[in-house]
């Protein structure tokens, strides 16, 4: 347990972070406590829920889309809904401008989410390829003559009024990152609630604030991977930036308050509600796509039985689809998908619409559900 060995300056290069973990007492209150059940409780019955769909890469793909417009949102980095879909369906290599930071953020999602299913456990370096996927770049932690200050409007150099000055030169960094990954892998050392550690690892990261640019989006992915390592869920499609969108001045004042004044109990509740509000909002969400789901195989099934259930699953992995998206082992002629894809156009389960040269097909109800906040 490390402690301030200065006072705290907030126009000087904050090296004196504490290391984790937090004292106790500052943690574990009877109002974080109540907070930790409640949310705990959510996120158990969101796990449980999730596994009523039958092919969860249909909540997975368009809810990690969802978390992915919105984190870079935070970053004032904006695109509608429709342009990204769009986007997406007819050349998703081909993306420019905003809805590329979007794609590149999913793509880091999904790259920080494989490595954790696979090594069970975070590493400095898989948070680097976070960042590196993130801004597609290949340096690394920040080095010294790159200084940081986190202005009341942002992060950069324009004027403005500093609130923090991150940590400076890369030991120092390493070594506050050594102990945050230390303290998030070690559970025999630090024995804390996995929530409590994810809100306490949130600030930490952010206070380090490793990288040159991308930091906010590589802490927030950091946050669903550990709700994966943590086995609080199977799969990633617990998001929080929406939420932080909504009290996004309270974030960041609560955030600052940790830094200058040590409290952690309004942090770490701010973040448990996200957790659970976000996790039921989650639900409702689920239980709409299932009933849609439900009832659009049911009308298909009626019309067209040939048309397999598989195929309608995919045409819930995303509100648009193009008819080579549909290509796979079941389907292997363009004709046969577009032949499926006027029939559900013709019972109302699809709408045409012409993107440049090329037809694609929205799912209405589908984009609507998502959609609603």
């Amino acid at each position: 347990m490390s402690s301030l060995k200065e006072p705290y300056d907030r126009y000087k290069p904050y090296n004196s972070l504490p290391l984790l973990p937090p004292d106790d007492e500052k943690v574990e209150t009877k109002e974080v406590l109540k907070a930790l059940n409640n949310a705990n409780k959510a996120l158990a019955e969101l796990k449980g829920i999730a596994k009523k769909l039958p092919n969860q890469s249909m909540l997975v793909n368009t809810i990690a889309l969802r978390e992915a417009k919105a984190s870079t949102e935070i970053e004032n980095i904006f695109t509608t809904d429709n342009e990204l879909y769009k986007a997406l369906t007819i050349n998703e290599y081909g993306l420019k401008g905003n809805a590329k930071e979007v794609l590149r953020y999913r793509q880091a999602l999904w790259k920080g989410y494989n490595n954790i299913v696979q090594n069970q456990s975070l590493s400095v370096e898989a948070l680097i390829g976070i960042y590196q996927e993130i801004k597609q770049v290949n340096d690394s932690i920040r080095p010294p003559q790159t200084e940081t200050k986190i202005l009341k409007r942002g992060s950069g150099r324009l004027t403005s009024e500093v609130v923090y000055t991150p940590p400076l030169g890369i030991q120092v960094i390493q070594q506050k990152l050594n102990n945050l990954v230390e303290y998030i892998n070690d559970d025999s050392k630090y024995p804390y609630d996995p929530l409590l550690k994810i809100a306490i690892s949130h600030y930490q990261f952010e206070a380090i604030h490793p990288f040159r640019d991308g930091n906010g989006r590589t802490g927030r992915i950091l946050s669903i991977l550990l709700m994966i390592q943590k086995k609080l869920l199977d799969l990633p499609i617990l998001y929080l930036s929406a939420y932080i969108i909504r009290e996004k001045e309270e974030y960041y004042k609560l955030l600052n308050n940790v830094t200058t004044l040590s409290k952690w109990n309004s942090w770490i509740i701010y973040l448990l509600k996200a957790i659970e509000e976000t996790s039921r909002y989650t639900i409702s969400k689920i239980e709409e796509i299932d009933r849609l789901f439900s009832r659009t195989s049911e009308t298909v099934n009626e019309r067209y039985p040939q048309i397999r259930k598989e195929f309608i699953e995919k045409i819930f992995e995303q509100p648009y689809i193009s008819p080579k998206k549909l290509l796979d082992r079941n389907i292997k002629s363009l004709n046969t998908a577009k032949k499926y894809l006027n029939q559900l156009e013709n019972i109302g389960v699809l709408v045409p619409e012409k993107i440049g040269k090329e037809m694609v097909y929205l799912n209405i109800d589908l984009y609507n559900i998502l959609s609603e906040t």
